[in-house]
This record gives structure tokens, C-alpha cells and sequence, in this order.
């Protein structure tokens, strides 16, 4: 067991249940709106790489769920997922089986992002869509987040927080079509945290992007 699966085992009780605090849920739900601005027309089944606790995949009807951490999926079921505990450098699903994949809040996590998305390309359909969500390292929130990596936090030492430019590099390299982005928690983190609406664009100082891309079809040049 890695560094990283050991900590979100030690700390699932606590990392789910920061989510009901007013904190958790005001960012939640602006993080909500912000993937679900980019799903439009996705197709079923939907697998969310990363899906720790289930929180995001309930809210946005995704069907299945990988994890490395065991405790992490012990809640998970209990919201309706169908879960396999699996790093995401290693799906273990065939090829072109999801109409969607998400990776929302994982890839600062993952020891090789670039292996991630090229997996997540793989189970994919052609035609299928990729959503990213992810702290943009570059605003307000990614320094407040980064300050906490840097004073020892359990969970946040082991991150590397990215960059929506950086997010786009990786997503072209595998060859992927970037469609859409969207924007959220505008506010800086000294703020008390508002119900916000989210936003279609990149916003530079939001807190956090989300990025859709497109998997080729048939008839789109490899």
C-alpha cells in the first residue's frame, strides 16, 4: 500500500464527513454545478476514476467507480456505486466500454497523470467524453491549497495541483479534443463560501476547472 492510499484510508471517515459542514457543502455543490455544465449529451455508463467516497457520483449519476482505497469504497457502495478497487493507471474495464469517464479532484493525487488519461481514453467509446475537474494551481484557492501541502497535510503533502494549461497539454498529448471548460469558486478563500453559480470558460482566478474532451470518432483523424 502506497503513501497515498494509506492516507485516504486513515482519513475517509473525516474526508467524507467534511462535506456536511457548511464549508464542504457550499464548495461541493458549486463543484456539482461546474461538472454538470460540461454533461450535457454524454452517453451511459459512466465510470469515475477516482470516486473516493461516491459523493460526486451520486450527484452526477455516474454508474461505476474505481479507487485504490478499500475504506474509500466501503462508502461508495453504500451510495449505489458499482465499485472495484484499482489505480487508475490500470483500469480494469475493456476497452470502449464507458460513453463518459471522470476524473474529478484525482489527478493531483496519481504518481502518472499522463498513464490516468491515456487509460481513460482506452475504456472509452469513440465519440465518448472525458470530464477533468481539478484545483487550478494558478488562483487563489490553488495557493491556499498548496500552503497546505507545504505545512504537512495529510492528504494535500501528497498532491501536485496543476494548471488549466498544463490539464490542456496533457489532454491534446493523448489525443484527445478539448471541447469545453467551465469555472468555479471565483471567490477567494478568505471569503465565506456563498452559493455560486457556476461558469461555461476559463475564469483565471477561479478555484477550480473543469475541462471536457472528446475521444475520436470513427471519421475524426487519430
Amino acid at each position: 500500500m502506497n503513501d497515498t492510499v494509506k492516507a485516504f484510508d486513515d482519513y475517509a471517515a473525516d474526508y467524507d464527513r467534511w462535506f456536511d459542514s457548511p464549508e464542504g457543502k457550499a464548495l461541493f455543490m458549486a463543484e456539482v454545478e461546474a461538472v454538470g455544465l460540461l454533461t450535457k449529451g454524454l452517453e451511459q455508463p459512466f465510470l469515475e476514476i477516482g470516486v473516493g467516497t461516491g459523493r460526486f457520483a451520486k450527484e452526477l449519476e455516474i454508474d461505476y467507480g474505481i479507487d485504490p482505497s478499500a475504506k474509500m469504497l466501503t462508502v461508495a457502495a453504500t451510495r449505489g456505486i458499482k465499485t472495484e478497487q484499482a489505480e487508475g493507471e490500470a483500469v480494469p474495464f475493456p476497452d470502449g466500454f464507458f460513453g463518459a469517464v471522470f476524473i474529478i479532484f484525482t489527478l493531483c493525487f496519481v504518481t502518472a497523470p499522463e498513464k490516468v488519461i491515456a487509460e481513460a481514453k482506452r475504456v472509452l467509446k469513440r465519440g465518448g467524453g472525458l470530464i477533468i475537474g481539478f484545483i487550478n494551481s494558478k488562483s487563489p484557492w490553488g495557493g491556499l491549497y498548496m500552503q497546505k501541502r507545504n505545512a504537512g497535510h495529510p492528504l494535500y503533502s501528497l498532491a501536485r495541483f496543476y494548471d488549466p494549461e498544463e490539464v490542456t497539454e496533457m489532454l491534446t498529448a493523448a489525443g484527445f479534443t478539448v471541447e469545453a471548460y467551465s469555472s468555479t469558486l471565483c471567490w477567494p478563500p478568505s471569503v465565506q463560501p456563498a452559493a455560486e453559480e457556476a461558469h461555461i470558460g476559463t475564469i483565471k482566478e477561479a478555484g477550480v476547472i473543469c475541462i471536457r474532451a472528446k475521444k475520436a470518432t470513427s471519421g475524426d483523424r487519430l
